[in-house]
């Protein structure tokens, strides 16, 4: 083999499209744009124009709303638990949560909490103490036949659940204290 028959694979290399040469080439003065207009100028995106038939963004129906106060949970695979503690990222003893995950670069960031999840229960070999936020039967039955601990804490969502709880109540025993105490508040004067 010499330098000089080193070729690349057949179709590996496209001749590019040669505009503006010609009548016989095809593409020739306007390019194959057309004349003038809208479409013929470059940086053109009609995204979504069906030429004047009702484009499928209208013809199909609204469905279903973007829920504002969605939770979005950090998931993690007792695989990838496994492998961070082979690698000396994070130690097996101790408690591990999320921080203690985002700190030694094992997840990247928090969000609104930690999801265990069974993927690669079976390579899971270290006695381990997480305090996550839900996680999977599978995954809670691996790292107890390991000899490990799970504590699962309140997310979020049931905090702020708990905490309206707890206002209706407040505000409950205040109106039964302002109820015996003889009535409701006397009434401003009138200016």
């Amino acid at each position: 083999m010499k330098l000089n028959q080193i070729r690349d694979n057949r179709g590996s290399r496209k001749a590019p499209k040669r505009l503006g040469r010609g009548i016989g080439s095809g593409l020739g003065k306007t390019s194959g744009r057309g004349g003038k207009g809208q479409t013929a100028r470059s940086g053109v995106a009609l995204n979504g124009f069906e030429g004047g038939q009702t484009p499928i963004y209208r013809r199909l129906p609204k469905r279903g709303f973007t829920n504002v106060f969605r939770l979005r949970y950090q998931e993690l695979n007792l695989g990838k638990l496994q492998w961070a503690i082979d690698e000396k990222m994070i130690a097996a003893t101790g408690t591990i949560d999320a921080a203690a995950l985002v700190k030694a670069g094992v997840l990247r960031r928090e969000f609104d909490g930690l999801r265990i999840l069974g993927g690669g229960a079976e390579d899971l070999k270290a006695k381990v103490n997480l305090v996550v936020h839900g996680i999977t039967e599978v995954a809670k039955a691996a790292i107890e036949k390991a000899g490990g601990t799970v504590t699962v804490v309140e997310t979020k969502r049931e905090r702020v659940e708990a905490d309206k709880a707890a206002k209706k109540e407040r505000q409950a025993k205040r109106k039964a204290k302002e109820a015996k105490k003889g009535g409701a508040k006397p009434a401003a004067p009138a200016a």
